[in-house]
């Protein structure tokens, strides 16, 4: 199983996926540019390490002194702020000089149960085209706008992570989502071999819609809302799970398959339920 995205989301989806999944691979977006992430990478040229963090921490031994160190953040000094993670992925890449192979090896000190990669190792921004006809620079500031039609990564042409594109060619499963959609669901695939791994891809593609709008990025938005949204980008999922207690919309929408995922709050999913629901989806 391959799941593909960032932010808080993608974590809630690995966590699901360790109740089923024989063989797990985040594919994870590097192009946050907010937080601790935006300061470090104010300060060089450099792959954003913040979802990154938060997929090996979820997917980390649940015993790991080190895996909860990666979510401690500085309250005072230079590095307030700063997740000791973030500190970490950069120290290892940088002393190391491949993403990856440090990927690899914080995971293997965690006790991680499957592996995290970038959907590239080189540094990228996320632009957006509005309705309006205009343009939005960065991460942030693409969250902030409610009329956001399609998202891009600049520099274009970069080279997709080979063992992302791997991993995704091999799998049974791919689940994109939650989270937010344009900033983290379809940055991921806004780089060009992501994307093209995805939709050439012979394992099931499932398209997990958020709980909740994330305002103003999809404010407003429905089931069919979010899936017009993949399309304009050419993913095509062949099922899409939703939570009918927390999201409508999904009147014609073709392979719609509502399934109760939240938390009893309705704030967040439930890993066991999301779980149950995604390896039930296998023999959909």
């Amino acid at each position: 199983m391959v799941a593909i995205g960032g932010g808080h989301g993608l974590a809630a989806t690995l966590r699901a996926a360790r109740t089923y999944a024989g063989e797990l691979t985040a594919v994870v977006s590097v192009a946050d540019d907010g937080g601790s992430t935006g300061r470090l990478r104010a300060g060089a040229d450099r792959p954003a390490p913040g979802d990154l963090r938060k997929c090996l921490v979820a997917l980390a031994d649940e015993g790991s002194l080190l895996a909860r160190s990666m979510e401690h953040r500085f309250s005072t000094g230079d590095i307030q702020g700063h997740a000791f993670g973030n500190l970490l992925i950069v120290a290892m890449a940088e002393t190391g000089g491949d993403l990856v192979e440090a990927l690899d090896s914080i995971g293997a000190l965690v006790g991680a149960v499957g592996r995290v990669l970038p959907t590239t190792s080189q540094p990228v921004d996320l632009r957006g085209a509005v309705r309006s006809g205009g343009t939005v620079q960065g991460q942030v500031a693409v969250a902030s706008h409610r009329d956001v039609l399609t998202v891009e990564v600049e520099p274009a042409g970069v080279e997709a992570c080979p063992d992302a594109v791997e991993a995704i060619r091999r799998a049974d499963q791919l689940v994109l989502g939650p989270g937010s959609l344009f900033t983290s669901v379809l940055a991921a695939t806004a780089v060009d071999g992501i994307r093209d791994a995805v939709c050439a891809a012979r394992g099931q593609l499932v398209y997990v819609c958020n709980l909740q709008p994330q305002v103003p990025e999809t404010e407003g938005f429905g089931v069919a809302d979010h899936v017009a949204a993949l399309l304009r980008h050419g993913i095509d999922p062949d099922v899409v799970l939703y939570d009918p207690d927390t999201i409508g919309g999904a009147d014609g929408v073709e392979h719609a398959v509502a399934a109760r995922v939240a938390r009893p709050n309705g704030r967040a999913h439930d890993p066991e339920r999301l779980g149950r629901a995604l390896e039930g989806l296998l023999d959909h």
